[in-house]
């Protein structure tokens, strides 16, 4: 599937964008149907995103999801109904068989991108392997973890970058390491996620979501094969992640930004 979105896009990146778990049917149809109105008009490539359980939470009493199966039914009822891949991610090799059966691509948390286990079981799958990048990885280190993936039988993989921990409350992303990157997988740039601030006091992610443009724009002059965003109709009440998530009704401008920009971009290659 990396190669037909990389291929489809002809110039423009490709997008994965949707809440950061499903809340529930309606929010998550909505989210896809709007998302996909914008990047048809535009010529982005689509792959809905959402969680169907959140296994890394600050606090016990943090929100999860809504059950596993009613959550994978729900993707695959937006697979089905928009003609469009989804992704999940997936936090133990059990799990991997058991996703696929819903999605099409199976995406590895940064916490847990070392994990060879877990890699050889959604390699195993034939689904596309999305890694992210652990926040404690040198760019140049992530090379291990695709060809765990390869070695198991799968070249369908990409690697996401979401930042790298600089101190204890923040995360800095190195442009330079897109082009390292490359050299071993297309690369995603998750956009939200690098503007996370992690480990406060509260048990609660902060973020810094007014900076969502900004690191969009220089993942696509830097020529990020495609990007990586968490939204939601109302950030202030999305059960996770909301302190660095877009709202949704700024996608259009955004994206309609980014797809002018790259195609810049891409006249200075030229």
């Amino acid at each position: 599937m990396i190669k037909q979105l990389t291929s489809a896009a002809s110039g423009q990146f490709f997008l994965l964008a949707g809440p950061c778990v499903i809340e529930g049917e309606d929010m998550a149809m909505d989210i896809a149907e709007k998302a996909l109105n914008i990047t048809s008009r535009l010529g982005i490539p689509y792959v809905f995103k959402g969680s169907y359980r959140k296994a890394n939470r600050s606090r016990i009493d943090s929100f999860t999801g809504i059950g596993d199966e009613k959550a994978l039914k729900i993707l695959q009822k937006v697979r089905d109904t928009f003609g469009i891949p989804v992704v999940t991610d997936i936090h133990t090799a059990e799990e991997a068989e058991m996703a696929a059966q819903y999605v099409d691509v199976l995406q590895i948390p940064a916490f847990l991108c070392r994990q060879t286990d877990l890699l050889v079981a959604a390699a195993r799958t034939g689904r596309m392997v999305n890694i992210k990048k652990g926040q404690f990885l040198s760019p140049e280190a992530m090379q291990f973890a695709v060809q765990k993936v390869r070695d198991a039988g799968n070249d369908d993989v990409a690697i996401t970058e979401r930042g790298t921990t600089f101190g204890y409350q923040d995360l800095i992303v190195d442009f330079r390491g897109i082009s390292t990157m490359q050299q071993y997988a297309p690369v995603i740039v998750d956009i939200t996620h690098s503007l996370q601030q992690p480990n406060t006091s509260k048990g609660v992610t902060g973020g810094l979501p007014h900076l969502i443009e900004p690191m969009a724009r220089a993942a696509i002059a830097v020529g990020a094969d495609g990007l990586f965003l968490e939204t939601h109709q109302d950030p202030s009440v999305a059960k996770s992640d909301g302190a660095n998530m877009l709202r949704l009704d700024l996608l259009d401008g955004l994206l309609t930004r980014l797809a002018t920009l790259r195609s810049a971009v891409n006249q200075l290659e030229k």
